[in-house]
């Protein structure tokens, strides 16, 4: 009888073991190399930097194993179609190298919104100025420069699209990830909704997306979600004229969630944050993170850097002194998927999600309803 009990402990442990393994890591947007957008390209340190190694370290000492780097696609390549910029490949390279015996995953996303700015003008990808094969060009050229490093988690090619117009995003990521398999046939391809990456409207804006093809099968797709009044992530209003709950992270990123399950796909958060004014949005956070953490859905927080100085989400650390988000962010440093939702009373099972509707979020439950009613039954709900 001892025995067996000493086994049945032995199984449990092990199978514990291997639980806690299968989570998938959540990370930090260490930013400075996409700052000072309307001075392009800029000086290297000192319009815009590439993470030091102090802004890598603290997080590694923290515990967490992702880090996405953003950058702007006009300092890695001058010209469109033409070589890439060595100082800026070299700054990434020594990013990646420094990460990868720390066992430190990247992401590299370009911010450019879906455009090139050249002469203080922004060109949509896919015009006659800037082409879908000059997008292509690039993503080729840097697959190729970086096709040696083994500690890349994924190329998001392109974050927060939107107002493309006859240029369609679908499309350009199509060409994008047909072009990069023919140089790298490994590397994960993050792909950002429209709309800027609009999780709550992605059904609307995004549905589209799940007809692109990888040979591969290694797509990642892309939502960002504030829980601020606009979604912008400005956080311009204080959380009481905010119209937000604890559970208002989550009623916005179900719709994504349900989305990747109904579709079969792999989907991540690029983009989420709070503001360090209001200790309250901490449960927010809380409750957005504990939902993506069973639905196992990582992300990455906005944001880390030391160019953030008093920005009121970052996670840099002033003074040496942690800051309040933190406290939240360290509970949630791999994902521990759970069939079992905390969440399911937020909407019944039986709700339907179809192509252009939107989640409206109540206290306890959502209507979900054409995107061409929204207005009018938001407008009902408060009269």
């Amino acid at each position: 009888m001892r025995s067996f009990l000493l086994l049945s402990l032995f199984i449990t442990l092990s199978l514990n073991s291997i639980a806690q393994t299968k989570g998938i890591p959540f990370g930090i947007n260490i930013c400075g190399a996409e700052f000072e957008e309307k001075t392009l390209p800029g000086i290297l340190n000192q319009d815009y930097a590439y993470p030091s190694e102090n802004d890598m370290e603290y997080f590694y000492q923290q515990g967490f194993q992702l880090m996405t780097i953003p950058f702007k696609w006009e300092r890695v390549q001058n010209i469109p179609g033409g070589d890439l910029n060595q100082e800026n490949i070299d700054e990434i390279r020594r990013v990646l190298l420094y990460c990868a015996p720390r066992n430190i995953k990247v992401i590299l996303t370009m911010h450019n919104f879906g455009r090139y700015r050249i002469a203080e003008t922004d060109h949509v990808v896919g015009g006659k100025t800037v082409t879908r094969n000059h997008f292509t060009d690039f993503w080729m050229k840097m697959a190729r420069a970086l096709k040696d490093v083994k500690n890349i988690y994924g190329f998001e090619i392109m974050s927060e699209p939107h107002d493309m117009g006859e240029f369609d995003w679908f499309t350009t990521a199509q060409e994008a990830i047909n072009g990069i398999r023919t140089i790298d046939k490994k590397t994960a391809i993050i792909i950002s909704g429209d709309n800027y990456a609009n999780a709550e409207k992605w059904w609307q804006y995004s549905d589209v997306l799940k007809n692109l093809t990888d040979p591969s099968n290694s797509i990642i797709y892309d939502a960002h979600c504030y829980f601020d009044k606009n979604y912008s992530g400005r956080y311009a209003e204080s959380y009481e004229n905010s119209g937000v709950d604890e559970y208002t992270g989550v009623m916005r990123i179900m719709p994504f969630v349900r989305w990747l399950k109904d579709n079969n796909k792999q989907g991540a958060i690029g983009e989420y944050g709070i503001p360090d004014n209001d200790l309250r949005w901490l449960k927010i956070l809380d409750n957005f993170l504990k939902y993506l953490s069973e639905n196992n859905i990582n992300g990455s927080y906005w944001a880390a850097g030391s160019r953030w100085d008093k920005y009121p989400l970052s996670v840099q650390p002033i003074a040496q002194e942690d800051r309040p988000q933190m406290e939240v962010l360290l509970r949630y440093k791999k994902t521990n998927p759970n069939p079992n939702s905390s969440f399911s009373f937020l909407l019944p099972e039986t709700f339907l999600f179809l192509p252009n509707s939107t989640l409206l979020p109540k206290s306890k439950g959502g209507v979900y309803a054409p995107a061409s009613v929204e207005k009018k039954l938001k407008t009902s709900k408060h009269n």
